[in-house]
């Protein structure tokens, strides 16, 4: 299969794990129980191992390969900076969807850093989809829950806002692979630039959201999308 043509399928495979977090979003509505507190805090360790996965086995190894340790640096700390400066943006606003501008602002440099993966002939790309689309549904979730509060939108409306969002993902993956194929350097500062933002977020964002009072199971939840995301690095490399 061609390489432009997965990268289509694999970032709308990751982004359409939004709407379909939103549908669990739903279900809640219909059954509030149908989902404890404790394991729902679970899920979201998980997407945040996921997470520390993929910045761990992919995109870290693969963009320091190219660039000296003080650019690998800076790329990765200008990630988590320019992060937190979209945090206090939102912060200062006030907007009632900091959830949903938090979801985009992982899926966007990620779906590029997956093309850039493709591009760069490494063989994290798959393993980046699968992590992505792990992370994505917790998001979902969590942002449905956030907007219908705040601003009463049906379940139905906020689906087909986040499958309209998922098409983002294919072409900021096109946007990797395709413009920046010719520029490895400059594939691999996406790369670590995805990598410091994931880190920001899963510390500012995903970890807080996991913890419970005297609860510990949840941040086993961490631990497990972590090994997801090892065995599965193991296994694209053998």
């Amino acid at each position: 299969m061609e390489e432009w043509i997965m990268v289509i399928g694999l970032t709308l495979m990751a982004g359409m794990a939004m709407p379909a977090g939103a549908l669990l979003a739903g279900v809640e509505s219909i059954r509030p129980n149908w989902l404890d507190e404790e394991r729902r805090h679970g899920i979201i360790a998980f997407g945040g191992g996921a997470l520390l996965s993929a910045v761990a086995l992919v995109l870290v190894p693969e963009g320091i390969e190219v660039l000296s340790p003080a650019s690998s640096a800076f790329w990765f700390v200008l990630g988590g900076a320019a992060f937190m400066g979209l945090d206090l943006l939102l912060y200062r606003i006030n907007t009632p969807a900091s959830q949903l501008a938090a979801m985009l602002s992982d899926f966007i440099p990620e779906s590029i850093a997956l093309g850039a993966a493709f591009a760069a002939g490494g063989s994290g790309g798959v393993l980046l989809a699968c992590l992505m689309m792990l992370q994505n549904l917790p998001e979902g979730f969590n942002a449905c829950r956030e907007l219908r509060a705040s601003t009463h939108y049906a379940v139905r409306r906020v689906t087909a806002l986040f499958a309209l969002m998922a098409l983002l993902g294919p072409l900021c993956g096109l946007l990797g692979y395709g413009w920046l194929a010719q520029f490895p350097s400059v594939v691999a500062g996406v790369m670590l630039f995805a990598a410091g933002g994931i880190c920001y977020s899963v510390f500012q964002d995903i970890a807080p959201q996991a913890k419970i009072d005297r609860h510990w199971a949840p941040p086993m939840g961490a631990v497990l999308g972590f090994v997801l995301g090892m065995v599965g690095h193991q296994l694209t490399m053998a």
